[in-house]
């Protein structure tokens, strides 16, 4: 079986921020390296209703696009059930914002083994939840694929 990944959407966004800083473009290269092997079949991609609620407000529509592109990737989607709510204020909390908590609990429900994030706060304060792994893509390659 295929470990299954959820990228949120600063993993997603992470390419279109400024790459002069040395921590940002490396984990650029991390994001893009961990979709590369989804393409591959190596991991499994997890879509999300907040994923595409969050994409649809980017204003720059043709990041929105390119990111967009990834739901038909993706082998599972998350709708935002009943449970999948309840789940998300039970993360939030841990001091987790609604949006954030939205993404946890759908990655959590859908079955994900990782999270990814380059989010510090989401990283540094959901280190208790039970469930799922939570990374940042550089940390993901460092421990998952060396």
């Amino acid at each position: 079986m295929k470990p299954k990944v959820y990228l949120d959407n600063c993993c997603f966004n992470r390419p279109f921020d400024d790459q002069t800083s040395l921590v940002i473009n490396i984990e650029t290269l991390s994001k893009l390296y961990i979709q590369s092997k989804i393409l591959f079949g190596t991991y499994e991609l997890i879509w999300s209703d907040i994923i595409e609620y969050e994409n649809s407000k980017n204003p720059f529509k043709e990041r929105s696009k390119r990111i967009s592109k990834w739901k038909n990737i993706a082998s599972v989607y998350i709708q935002s059930t009943p449970d999948v709510v309840i789940k998300s204020k039970e993360i939030m909390s841990y001091g987790i914002k609604a949006k954030d908590a939205l993404h946890l609990a759908s990655a959590i429900k859908a079955g994900a083994d990782y999270f990814l994030t380059t989010d510090k706060e989401i990283i540094k304060k959901a280190k208790n939840i039970e469930g799922i792994e939570i990374l940042n893509p550089v940390d993901f390659i460092k421990e998952k694929e060396i």
